[in-house]
């Protein structure tokens, strides 16, 4: 037992002197978290400009909607550096100032589209939530409970960006909001046609009365109804949306390959001001184009 007891006590020593022996390894980990600390302070930095504070405002409501925690200038100071970065990385491969600005351009962009992804998919999780959210406050008014206390339950059993918002609506309440502001700013918040159904629906009955659950389990298979439509039209009009994707990114693609592959075939587009007026006319029949295919394939339910 003791010789036990003395191995125990011996290996604990030989692990607290391997610990010290690896101290080495400690600055690496300082290393990340200061070049996580640079980072941040770069997008502050960025974000405190007034120009970035300026375009921000129209990007706070995409960043709440897509429930990215940014403020709208730091999201416009990521913009600028991805732009910056991507222009100095591009110019050194390829030393075309052409090539570096379209490229960069369009890295530009891809915050934004990935933002829109980002907000699509939380409302896509939202939208399908919706249906489970009704039927479990359907269930818990026939029981006998109150409004509010059916909104916990969904907080509660569900799970994603839904239940999160009806925390967030609860805590509103909690804090002095009315139950009717609260429910607009979480239509508001999520700005969902199917939960904006519920919200009014739930309004209205708050005024004039009624059976409040026999009101929900109406609009689920309202929205039931509306989600089998949506998957049907998306469906019929797969071929359409794919087309005027690839139509409009062609030419995009075709012009960076040959300003890659051949610049002086495409320098006099870009030199002789008839050549610039043209690009500024097939740009902007690229954007009509690609507008008028999206306007023929959003069909309206």
């Amino acid at each position: 037992m003791v010789f036990y007891v003395y191995e125990k006590m011996r290996e604990k020593e030989e692990s607290f002197l391997n610990r010290i022996r690896a101290g080495n390894k400690e600055p690496n980990i300082k290393r990340k978290t200061d070049f996580k600390g640079v980072l941040k302070n770069m997008i502050k930095w960025g974000g405190s400009f007034s120009f970035a504070k300026s375009l921000g405002k129209f990007v706070d409501s995409k960043l709440e909607e897509a429930d990215v925690l940014l403020k709208g200038e730091e999201f416009i100071s990521i913009v600028f550096f991805s732009f910056h970065f991507s222009f100095i990385f591009v110019f050194a491969i390829t030393v075309n100032t052409m090539i570096s600005i379209l490229i960069s351009i369009l890295v530009s962009f891809l915050p934004f589209l990935l933002l829109e992804s980002a907000r699509q998919k939380r409302l896509q999780k939202i939208n399908s939530s919706i249906i489970d959210a009704l039927t479990i406050m359907s269930g818990a008014l026939k029981s006998g409970f109150s409004f509010l206390q059916s909104m916990d339950f969904v907080q509660k059993e569900l799970k994603g960006p839904l239940s999160r918002e009806f925390f967030r609506a609860l805590k509103e309440i909690n804090f002095g909001a009315s139950t009717e502001d609260a429910l607009k700013n979480l239509s508001k918040r999520v700005k969902s046609e199917d939960l904006d159904l519920v919200v009014t629906a739930v309004l209205i009955q708050r005024q004039v009365g009624g059976n409040l659950a026999e009101v929900l389990d109406n609009i689920s298979t309202v929205i039931r109804d509306r989600i089998r439509i949506k998957r049907e039209v998306k469906t019929l009009t797969a071929q359409g949306r794919i087309s005027g994707l690839i139509i409009g990114l062609l030419p995009v693609f075709l012009t960076i390959f040959i300003l890659a592959v051949n610049p002086e075939y495409l320098k006099e587009l870009f030199i002789n001001p008839l050549g610039r007026i043209l690009v500024v006319i097939a740009l902007l029949g690229e954007i009509t184009g690609f507008m008028i295919i999206r306007k023929i394939v959003d069909i309206k339910y």
